[in-house]
């Protein structure tokens, strides 16, 4: 344009400008993230407008705005995913297999939405591992036999190695797979049993006679009584910016086990610490101090420094 170095640079200039200033608009002009809803798998689905905020790239926002109101999962409780199978329901008879969890989880609106399967298949792992599997969790299994109708690599209450999202494995309700786990287990008890008294000759194992003091009249032993776990105390810290979520999450996979027990009786309470080192503002004091007055706060305050 047959310019000399004093416009070119000019030119420069306003470019930049114009460039930062639609840089600056952009956050302003797409701010709303619409996430479409589903509450139950009889409601109709909805789309939710969610406000963004903040100057981070657009995916920054989103993404924060999606997992701070459980919207986008990253990590999976063992325990809700087994309330799911059950609440929907989502086993396909007595079992499901893991290819079609993957699948429900990534087409159904009304199910939680995880980030990936992988977040699915460690939620899996966690749950084989429960010792309380019968009541939390699952039961793991290779594949079904139809013709022997029972279930190959049937485990539970141990740690699982799962091939992926895309193993052929299932997953076994609990009261369905302890008839073949206790059926198995007492077989293979019996086997060990008939394999130890069969000794006697060389290089056999015998069977140890009656101790000293011991006869046909001399009564069993007392049973040891089992002991069992009569108290829980936790402590966790929670994100301000995600409170409500974290609290529920708490409150479902936590508290909710112990209160339903009987005589269980579970106190919670709250403890808020603030340090702000430019000080709170007279109106931020004044309402903090009332609202917690109103929720009947047992104890609050503010230290002067």
């Amino acid at each position: 344009m047959n310019l000399d170095p004093h416009q070119s640079k000019q030119a420069e200039t306003q470019k930049q400008s114009a460039d930062g200033v639609v840089t600056a608009r952009i956050p302003e002009a797409y701010q709303w993230l619409l996430v479409p809803v589903q509450s139950t798998p009889q409601a109709t689905p909805e789309w939710q407008a969610m406000r963004l905020t903040g100057s981070d790239p657009l995916a920054v926002r989103a993404s924060r705005k999606l997992k701070n109101d459980e919207l986008l999962i990253t990590s999976f409780a063992a325990t809700r995913l087994r309330m799911e199978l059950d609440r929907v329901p989502l086993w396909r008879g007595d079992h499901v297999a893991l290819k079609q969890l993957v699948e429900d989880f990534g087409r159904y609106l009304y199910l939680p939405r995880l980030a990936e399967p992988s977040v699915l298949v460690e939620a899996i792992r966690d749950g084989l591992a429960l010792l309380t599997w019968d009541e939390d969790a699952f039961v793991y299994a290779e594949s079904f036999d139809e013709e022997a109708r029972r279930y190959r690599g049937l485990r539970g209450g141990q740690q699982v190695t799962i091939p992926g999202a895309g193993s052929p494995a299932l997953l076994v309700k609990p009261s369905v797979a302890r008839p073949q786990i206790e059926a198995e287990a007492a077989a293979a008890a019996g086997a060990t049993g008939a394999g130890v008294g069969a000794g006697g000759g060389a290089g056999g194992v015998g069977v140890a006679g009656p101790g000293p003091g011991a006869g046909p009249g001399a009564p069993p032993p007392p049973p040891v009584p089992q002991k069992r776990a009569r108290r829980f105390y936790g402590s966790v810290e929670l994100n301000p910016m995600r409170l409500g979520g974290d609290a529920g999450k708490i409150a479902e996979e936590v508290i909710a086990h112990m209160v339903g027990l009987p005589g269980a009786r579970v106190k919670v309470t709250l403890d808020i610490e603030a340090t702000m080192p430019e000080g709170a503002p007279d109106h931020v004091v004044r309402v903090v101090t009332e609202n917690g007055r109103t929720l009947k706060f047992s104890a609050q305050g503010f230290e002067v420094e």
